[in-house]
């Protein structure tokens, strides 16, 4: 019996009984920092370089790769189905947008001949995905959407069970643990990436980590799946890698790679891994990326010019020699065009027959504008015309609307004005948009814009005959207080001089019935529809209603017809409801029918109206035996007129001048 203990034979037997379960212990766990010398089963691509760097797949197409540790693992409940791996991969495409994945597989075999490549992965085909024997847990790192599989998008991880159609799966990000939240990471970016795997048979619980390689295994999974393997995995599982190229290509490598069955894997020693080669960039391919640059170059000098040229007609004046002198009041079209946002529609102020009017700002000084865009379509005039509304830009009073300057472009004119927030007066009287304007602000109303008119016709340094009074060319500020506005059919004359007009010009129902006749234009003219402005105020209603009663249609008759009735409040606008100051309100109902007197030397001048309207001149009743309105002779004229000084004198009576060459909206 001692013999046979200490026989060669026994010992060796032994000594391979005792052993054999030490190895298989051992087996259980590995680590690869870099595969130099590893005894990894390789097929297909797959190669280990000398640098130690295991390389699934290249750029050959539709090809595959598998690198498996060569030993069989136990997976049973004996020896528990619990494991934990980590591994370092990198994906480097052959174009820069695109490159298939690959997998950490564990199968019952690493015999894959009927596999596939491209979306298949390497591990099935059509007939064989989705088959219950398969037995295969895999978690791919897929950059390829295959709508076969339900894929989420083109850059996922997701768990595979005998299938490639994914029981769970997220886009490729990580959680920051400092940032807390998720970080998105790019599979084909070239970068070593570090992935988690561990399985916990008593929680039944799989979970995948992923992050960069220069931070610590985070927190937080990115994928966590309640799973029962033990209805998958087989007693004894090969566990390694799987990479696949299709139409496009990549290069599949891993750094390195961990793995324990009987606990926690080891940390890899990122710093020792080999690293991946850069991108390769071939000649074909720098040649399409010169050739594309060219291409984007000329394309983008056509792009430029042909925008320089455009910007050029866009923003392109007529200027003459002549306006040189003017330059100081002619404004640069590019900035009215930014100002009004390109003329937009939505900063529409008003429109009329002429004309627009829009709201703007300007972009160097932020002052608010309203500029008129007046069609024009010959020069006939124009230095004239021009040089009227420079002069106009010089008056100063706080009842006008300041005349800033103008512009001129292809057949346009453009008319800068002061922005007036609360905007025309004629709104605030007919549209219902707008708050009831009380008596007292109408009465300040009346009186600003005769204060205006005042200083146009006697006080400033040339006669100024506006030609256009009414309500929609008065507007009120921020305070409503009313300023005279729309220059545009204004003419200039010295005093003393006369001036006539060959055309009418004006708006029905403010013109007075000398002008239609003769086209002469005076300070008298302005005082007619300065009269049917302040009836208009009064009584709320337009000079012409042609839809009202046949003797409500003209509003002057209208009212005359009232005074002559004895009863002239009656005409007063009802929406005052009876606030107002009776005296003030007769006067200004008797005065407007004053200069709305067909005959010219009947009316006041603005003084006078002004006289009145301050209380410093009292003006008497109007004859009510007068056989008509309109018939007043030179007898009741001088009666009415006898309180107020007169200043008739310093009237401009009709006369002769040039052609209109702008009509108003």
């Amino acid at each position: 019996m001692v013999t046979l203990l200490k026989s060669p034979p026994f010992l060796i037997i032994l000594y391979f009984i005792l052993k054999i379960p030490l190895i298989f212990a051992q087996d259980d766990q590995f680590i690869y920092n870099g595969f130099h010398q590893a005894n990894l089963h390789l097929e297909g691509m797959a190669e280990i370089h000398a640098n130690g760097l295991l390389q699934l797949t290249n750029t050959s197409n539709q090809q595959v790769g598998y690198a498996f540790y060569p030993l069989p693992l136990k997976f049973n409940k004996t020896s528990s189905l619990s494991f934990s791996t980590n591994f370092v991969f990198a994906i480097i495409p052959q174009m820069p947008t695109f490159g298939h994945g690959l997998t950490f597989t564990i199968t019952p075999s690493w015999e894959f001949s009927h596999a596939v490549s491209g979306g298949y992965l390497g591990l099935f085909n059509t007939s064989s995905n989705d088959l219950p024997t398969n037995h295969i847990l895999a978690i791919e790192l897929d950059t390829v959407a295959s709508p076969e599989f339900q894929d989420i998008d083109n850059n996922h991880v997701g768990i595979d069970v005998n299938s490639l159609e994914s029981v769970e799966s997220a886009p490729a990000t990580y959680f920051s643990d400092q940032e807390g939240k998720n970080i998105s990471m790019n599979l084909t970016s070239g970068n070593p990436m570090h992935l988690w795997i561990d399985y916990d048979e008593t929680e039944k619980l799989l979970n995948v980590t992923l992050a960069p390689t220069n931070i610590p295994k985070p927190n937080r999974p990115l994928l966590s799946k309640s799973i029962n393997l033990s209805e998958f995995l087989l007693e004894n599982m090969y566990v390694g890698f799987s990479a696949a190229t299709g139409t496009i290509t990549s290069d599949h490598y891993i750094l390195g790679w961990s793995f324990n069955k009987s606990g926690q894997a080891q940390s890899l020693d990122v710093s020792r891994l080999p690293q991946p080669p850069q991108q390769r960039k071939s000649k074909k391919k720098t040649v399409m990326i010169m050739i594309l640059l060219i291409a984007v170059a000329v394309v983008l000098i056509f792009v430029i010019g042909a925008t320089f040229i455009w910007r050029r007609k866009k923003y392109e004046e007529i200027r003459e020699d002549w306006e040189s002198e003017y330059g100081p009041h002619r404004f640069v079209y590019k900035n009215l065009y930014k100002a009004t946002k390109g003329f937009s529609d939505k900063e529409i102020l008003g429109a009329g027959g002429f004309g627009k009017v829009f709201k703007g700002t300007l972009p160097s000084s932020n002052v608010q504008i309203a500029v008129k865009k007046v069609s024009h379509d010959s020069k006939q005039g124009m230095k004239e015309f021009v040089a009227e509304i420079i002069s106009m830009g010089r008056l100063r009073h706080r009842n006008l609307v300041q005349l800033l300057g103008y512009c001129r472009r292809k057949g346009e004119l453009l008319l800068v004005y002061d922005y007036m927030p609360n905007g025309s007066l004629d709104k605030f009287l007919y549209g219902k948009e707008k708050i009831n304007l009380n008596w007292p602000q109408r009465f300040r109303i009346l009186k600003g814009v005769a204060c205006g008119l005042l200083y146009l016709h006697e006080e400033w340094e040339q006669v100024v005959l506006h030609r256009d009074v009414k309500s929609s060319n008065v507007l009120l500020d921020a305070e409503l207080n009313g300023r005279l506005g729309d220059f545009g059919l204004a003419r200039l004359c010295d005093h003393g001089s006369n001036l006539e007009s060959t055309n009418v010009a004006g708006t029905v129902g403010y013109l007075a019935p000398e002008l239609t006749r003769t086209g002469r234009a005076t300070t008298y003219t302005d005082v007619f529809a300065f009269g049917a402005f302040m009836l208009e105020v009064a009584c709320g209603r337009k000079p012409i209603e042609p839809r009202g009663l046949p003797e409500e249609v003209i509003l002057v008759d209208w009212v005359f017809g009232c005074w002559r009735k004895g009863a002239i409040l009656d005409a007063t606008d009802p929406r005052l409801e009876g606030n107002y100051v009776v005296e003030e309100m007769e006067l200004v109902l008797k005065l407007g029918l004053l200069c709305s007197h067909s005959n010219p030397e009947i009316r006041p001048s603005m003084r006078q109206v002004m006289q009145l309207l301050d209380g410093n001149a009292d003006l008497q009743e109007l004859p009510h035996e007068s056989t008509g309105f309109g018939n007043f002779t030179s007898v009741e004229a001088s009666e009415i007129l006898m309180s107020i000084p007169s200043s008739f004198g310093t009237g401009l009576m009709p006369s002769s001048s040039s052609n209109t060459m702008l009509y108003s909206g």
